[in-house]
């Protein structure tokens, strides 16, 4: 039995290492020695064509402009406050009802304080009525960072919470502010014609707005919602704010906002409410809520 383990012992001792013929791990050193090139070469074309793929793809690739984008079709229309499944429910008489609503306002509103753009080099003037659009020079251009247009949160009147620092909850009369999703260097083109556009909705189109409308959702609710009050450029979001240049090249970028009240709503009734923009090149999806239009349900409980 001894013996046996002996001759195992020097078969691994041989395998490891036999002296006689030179050999480490059953090779000899030419062996190992090509073994070792054609890896290295081998790895080193992988490595090669790795590189020139990812070299190739980068140079087909903007730095201010995705070439694909896989988020919601331009543009995308969202609401603050913006909680789960777009449901407001509060009691105006208990302030722990429209709290957190209130609280997600305000945060979202901050940086549209005055004092968050008084820099000149950063943010200028467009003018208090609608405009044309903002040319800054093209994405590619070495124009280099481009000055943003200032967006007084004032304009938004009495859902701006510098009026009233609850905005309308208190008093059963809820506001929710609205804007269009930034997409990079995507002019929203005013609609040409009323044709497409529902009679109610008609008198809000005017020059240089991409205008915004909301009723009620479902036939039942009609008559339920009362008056509608709108804050901001003419009930719409104007051209002037328009391109984006993404975040490198407008990194000061305020978006413009639409206030909407609800100044008498129908107490205790869940109230469906559309609201939806209207452009030649705004479409809509059944399969997306939140594209070109979005729907809220509120119901104020007394």
């Amino acid at each position: 039995m001894p013996a046996a383990n002996k001759e195992g012992d020097d078969g691994w001792k041989k395998f490891l290492w036999n002296s006689e013929k030179k050999e480490l791990l059953g090779r000899t050193a030419g062996s190992w020695a090509k073994i070792f090139f054609f890896y290295l070469i081998f790895y080193g074309c992988l490595a090669g064509i790795f590189i020139g793929t990812i070299q190739a793809l980068l140079l087909t690739l903007s730095d201010y402009k995705p070439t694909y984008q896989d988020r919601v079709a331009p543009p995308g229309l969202t609401h603050m406050p913006r909680y789960e499944k777009s449901e407001l429910s509060f009691n105006p008489t208990e302030e722990e009802t429209y709290l957190k609503y209130v609280k997600v306002m305000r945060d979202f509103l901050k940086m549209y304080d005055d004092d968050k753009q008084e820099d000149a080099m950063k943010f200028e003037d467009c003018g208090v009525e609608p405009g044309e659009y903002k040319n800054r020079g093209d994405l590619e251009s070495d124009v280099g960072v481009r000055k943003a247009c200032r967006f007084k949160r004032d304009w938004l009147h009495d859902c701006s919470g510098m009026r009233d620092p609850n905005f309308g909850f208190k008093d059963g009369k809820p506001c929710i502010i609205i804007k269009l999703n930034r997409i990079v260097n995507f002019r929203p083109k005013p609609p040409t014609s009323n044709s497409s556009i529902p009679e109610d909705a008609q008198p809000k189109v005017q020059p240089n707005v991409i205008p915004l409308f909301c009723t009620n959702r479902r036939e039942e609710d009609a008559g339920k919602i009362g008056e509608i009050k709108y804050f901001g450029f003419g009930g719409g979001f104007p051209l002037q704010y328009y391109p984006y240049y993404g975040k490198a090249l407008h990194p000061q970028y305020l978006q413009p906002l639409v206030a909407v009240q609800f100044a008498n709503l129908t107490s205790n009734t869940e109230l469906r409410i559309e609201c939806k923009v209207f452009g030649e090149n705004i479409n809509y999806s059944d399969k997306d809520r939140y594209q070109g239009r979005f729907d809220i349900k509120i119901t104020v409980k007394v």
